[in-house]
């Protein structure tokens, strides 16, 4: 038996392309895009938002604003869970993509690098042409995926979000030499292979169990569901049929 090809990279053209002959004029279009911890989604966003602000006015945010303070997650038992569907404040979130539709709607912050809400970064946006808002907090039992008119899954093998993450998780340890600030400077006392055992304990104790068990539940309800390569290409798995006008 011949074994079936694969399926054909994706260019981000045609991926903006597809979302493109969703907008209808007049009528904002909100897109939500998830996937697992370290899969890429802040990076697809922004080539998104590159491909669509030439034609429309697009508007790029996370849902990471929506997870609720540290300090409150302590309160609530609940440090080891952030990211899971019960550290987001999801009735704020479901309000702010409500409120969008009609008028101004304020998206709180949130920073990397210090791992918290940041009301700094609050930002209160008028309704534009195009809203991405990737994260996590879509899946069931949330119904924030009502909110939106399309629901795009990024998904890859697990070994490789694996070691995406630990590239990551790294990438922020190094930073963190020259930046009190970051929350990452807790783990400068590693070195460097201890920083990596560490690393892969917290995908294997959080992030992995949070992605088998929550995250993939989005997958079923994706309007367009792509897959990344090693070598982070897309390759396009489903996509709905565009409405009509």
């Amino acid at each position: 038996m011949t074994a079936s090809a694969p399926p054909p990279h994706l260019d981000l053209a045609q991926l903006a392309g597809r979302l493109a002959a969703r907008k209808r004029d007049g009528q904002l279009l909100i897109i939500g895009m998830t996937g697992s911890v370290a899969v890429g989604k802040t990076t697809l966003g922004e080539a998104l938002v590159g491909h669509l602000s030439g034609r429309y006015r697009v508007e790029s945010l996370s849902t990471d604003g929506f997870i609720l303070p540290n300090a409150r997650l302590a309160e609530m038992g609940l440090s080891l869970r952030k990211g899971f569907p019960e550290s987001y404040d999801v009735a704020r979130m479901e309000q702010a993509l409500t409120d969008i539709r009609t008028g101004p709607a304020t998206f709180p912050g949130y920073s990397h690098m210090t791992y918290d809400a940041d009301p700094a970064r609050d930002r209160r946006i008028d309704p534009p042409d195009i809203l991405l808002l990737e994260g996590l907090g879509f899946a069931p039992p949330a119904q924030t995926a009502r909110r939106l008119d399309l629901l795009i899954y990024l998904d890859a093998a697990e070994d490789l979000l694996e070691a995406w993450f630990l590239e990551r998780f790294l990438r922020f340890w190094r930073a963190a030499e020259t930046d009190p600030a970051s929350f990452y400077v807790q783990f400068r006392t590693m070195t460097e292979a201890e920083a990596i055992l560490f690393a892969r304990s917290v995908w294997t104790g959080i992030n992995l169990p949070n992605l088998r068990d929550h995250i993939i539940k989005a997958r079923d309800l994706a309007d367009i569901v792509l897959a990344k390569t090693p070598d982070h290409q897309l390759t396009l798995v489903r996509a709905l049929d565009a409405p009509g006008p």
